[in-house]
């Protein structure tokens, strides 16, 4: 049941007008940041960067990231969670109009909540028909766990090892158990001079987990020095502050948000 009331407050947040406030503030630093990384490439040619969205969940990142302005840059949402691939697959696939369906993200809570008429607030989705893409846009979303399918080469036909020209993490990288193994993969899939654009807390997802795996916590700090002796240069970093509604009236907090190149070999 969490999960769902999870996935649908990320339909608000992703694919709502109401959303727009906190959607830009984490979704346009980082698109702000990859346009001005190939700010020399010209926008004919922005077609043929390729970028991936590991951990893409509804999609809106990794729409956004290829529908662009016309080029937009050729653009692959990676997702592991069956609730998000199936509603990302609603969204992306089976939408023929804007507003075209209705839904009550906060009826299943009552916790912090300012009147009945807020548990009640219906959300209309998507605020943009995702199937207008500019002819030519290429997106894609594969289904699967990120180590399992950019970490090794498994099919001949696809290689990955060098072929991202940017990587762009969003509210993912606390999602590892072990984050070596995530930063490894980040810098052998990105091409030389590629860019990794990462916001997001550091909340690891496996903390205390009851289920005896293994999970690595560093700070941030010590994320930073592991990138660094990964092969990473750390180009810029700044604190986005942004205002989450994934709960009703909660807090503002601070994302750090690095911005990395990976070091030519």
């Amino acid at each position: 049941m969490d999960k769902l009331r999870s996935t649908l407050k990320q339909f608000v947040r992703d694919w709502s007008e109401e959303g727009r406030k906190e959607r830009e503030a984490c979704y346009q630093p980082m698109k702000d940041a990859l346009v001005q990384h190939f700010s020399d490439v010209p926008l004919e040619q922005r077609g043929g960067l390729r970028v991936l969205v590991p951990g893409s969940g509804l999609g809106r990142l990794a729409h956004d990231v290829a529908k662009g302005s016309r080029p937009g840059f050729a653009c692959q949402g990676n997702e592991f969670s069956h609730y998000m691939l199936l509603s990302s697959f609603l969204i992306l696939n089976k939408t023929d109009s804007i507003n075209k369906y209705t839904v009550y993200p906060y009826v299943h809570s009552f916790s912090n909540v300012n009147s009945r008429q807020t548990i009640l607030q219906p959300i209309t989705i998507p605020d943009v028909l995702p199937t207008a893409l500019p002819p030519g846009s290429d997106f894609s979303l594969v289904a699967g766990d990120f180590e399992e399918i950019y970490g090794v080469e498994t099919d001949p036909n696809e290689p990955q090892a060098g072929e991202w020209n940017a990587i762009l993490t969003c509210f993912f990288i606390d999602t590892a158990k072990n984050i070596v193994n995530y930063l490894r993969i980040i810098h052998r899939i990105l091409a030389p001079g590629g860019v990794w654009i990462n916001l997001g807390p550091l909340l690891w997802h496996w903390e205390n987990n009851n289920t005896n795996d293994t999970s690595i916590e560093l700070d941030l700090e010590e994320v930073k020095a592991l990138a660094r002796s990964i092969g990473f240069n750390i180009s810029v970093r700044r604190t986005v502050p942004t205002n989450s509604r994934f709960e009703i009236d909660h807090c503002d907090f601070d994302l750090p948000r690095p911005y990395l190149e990976r070091a030519d070999d």
